[in-house]
């Protein structure tokens, strides 16, 4: 079923090599055609997370070489629906995460995705707002809700608080009734503690290990050795979470048993019920994205390089006319 007209090929922001914002370039592809279970959306607006500038810089990640065209956040219009669909209908507004991490393309006029990794777009956010949510969000969630199992009264300590993750976490956590303690840079303090942060710790002058004591969960997206020494702040049983995929063979986990705690690494996956979740979160003002920029979508290197720098506080997002 489709709606209005639908061109023959579309406008992307692709690369042919591995490299620095400067190999992303914009290209003509065709428009895909949604399969079965499958919607065509018409994208309005598309975020960057860390896992863009990786996957365009490095090899070795989970993608093959290029060339290819990336981004995982989607919030628009559906264009068109597949056989088999119920959940949508052209005209809908929509946004979810393409699956990750193959079902990349979201720097897009179009995009082809699984009915069920999209939600209805929250109505009191515009599509911008909307794409800064899917992937970090979930990622928030998944990891506190589903991994954790966090509950009213525990206490969690978020590492990198004020950047994409970090600050839906807190107001996940917050929403959940938990003690929310985060880590940032002092210019970032006010800001988490809008948020909804009971404590926030400026990691460039102190040391965490030796100031936060019997949490219960640790979300760390920094790196396996920060994981490895948010060991020291859990409870007995408590656990850490980890996003960095690869723990050099365990050793994270290892050190963890060691200290009779628990660890685990997540990688977010598409998930409509999780997206359905935030969305409710969303339309209830419990969950706020913060924009750190908008560009168009040829300005999409400009949004590289500024998400590199690690200085933003919040979502990038890419707007596509």
């Amino acid at each position: 079923m489709t709606t209005n007209p639908i061109p023959d090929t579309m406008r992307a922001i692709g690369q042919d090599a591995l490299g620095g914002p400067e190999v992303l370039h914009e290209i003509r592809l065709p428009v895909p055609k949604p399969g079965p279970s499958e919607i065509l959306v018409r994208v309005r607006a598309t975020a960057l997370n860390p896992t863009d500038w990786a996957h365009r810089a490095r090899a070795g990640l989970f993608l093959p070489a290029p060339p290819y065209v990336l981004g995982w956040d989607v919030s628009g219009v559906v264009a068109a629906t597949g056989v088999g669909v119920t959940l949508f209908r052209p005209g809908d507004e929509v946004f979810g995460m393409l699956p990750y991490p193959h079902g990349h393309g979201a720097a897009a006029e179009y995009v082809v995705g699984p009915t069920r990794a999209f939600a209805r777009k929250p109505r009191n956010l515009d599509h911008a707002q909307a794409a800064a949510i899917p992937l970090a969000a979930l990622t928030a969630r998944q990891a506190l809700v589903d991994t954790a199992d966090l509950q009213a009264g525990q206490r969690i300590l978020i590492h990198a608080a004020a950047g994409g993750v970090g600050h839906f976490a807190v107001q996940i956590a917050k929403s959940l009734g938990a003690y929310v303690i985060g880590t940032a840079s002092a210019a970032n303090h006010e800001f988490l503690r809008g948020i909804g942060a009971d404590e926030v710790i400026d990691y460039r002058t102190v040391d965490f290990a030796d100031t936060v004591h019997d949490v219960d969960v640790v979300l760390d997206a920094i790196d396996i050795e920060n994981a490895i020494r948010s060991i020291a702040t859990l409870r007995p049983g408590g656990l850490v979470v980890t996003l960095r995929a690869r723990d050099d063979g365990g050793k994270l986990r290892e050190a963890a048993e060691r200290a009779g705690k628990r660890a685990e690494t997540l990688l977010v996956e598409a998930d409509h019920a999780g997206m359905a979740a935030l969305t409710d979160l969303a339309e209830s003002g419990a969950l706020r994205p913060t924009i750190a920029g908008v560009y168009p979508l040829s300005e999409a290197a400009k949004a590289h390089a500024l998400g590199e720098t690690g200085r933003t506080v919040g979502k990038l997002v890419l707007t596509v006319d």
